[in-house]
């Protein structure tokens, strides 16, 4: 029997998710809600660099993704200011946890995160990538 091959020092991934929504269901949100959809959904920082409902429904998808990665159903309570989804000085999308969120990718051993964010007029979608540490 032939020895079954491994890469050391490899990342493997722990989980993934993937979301894709209406941009017009984000902005009927926004106007139903006012600022409140904005405040109960992202944080200070996330605000501040967001400046459309294609980018907010963006940041949202993202933090579905986030979720589906970590495992945690959509149908529960879920604290939305824990998870965060910064930019990076490349523009490139970055992940905070806090909290509830944070203990549990310890726990899973989630050490790196891959997310994609894309828009465009009618829909936003993310996919999120969970990596252990190498």
């Amino acid at each position: 029997m032939k020895p079954i091959l491994t890469v050391p020092d490899t990342p493997y991934i722990i989980g993934y998710g993937i979301e894709i929504v209406a941009t017009a269901e984000i902005k009927t949100l926004t106007e139903q809600t006012q600022r409140n959809f904005a405040m109960q959904y992202f944080t200070a920082s996330e605000r501040s660099i967001m400046s459309g409902v294609q980018q907010l429904a963006g940041r949202f998808c993202a933090k579905k993704a986030i979720l589906k990665a970590l495992g945690v159903e959509l149908n529960q309570k879920i604290f939305w200011l824990d998870i965060e989804v910064q930019r990076l000085l490349t523009g490139e999308p970055s992940v905070v946890l806090h909290g509830q969120y944070r203990e549990l990718a310890n726990r899973l051993g989630i050490a790196k995160w891959l997310v994609s964010i894309t828009h465009v007029a009618d829909y936003a979608a993310a996919s999120a990538i969970a990596l252990n540490s190498i």
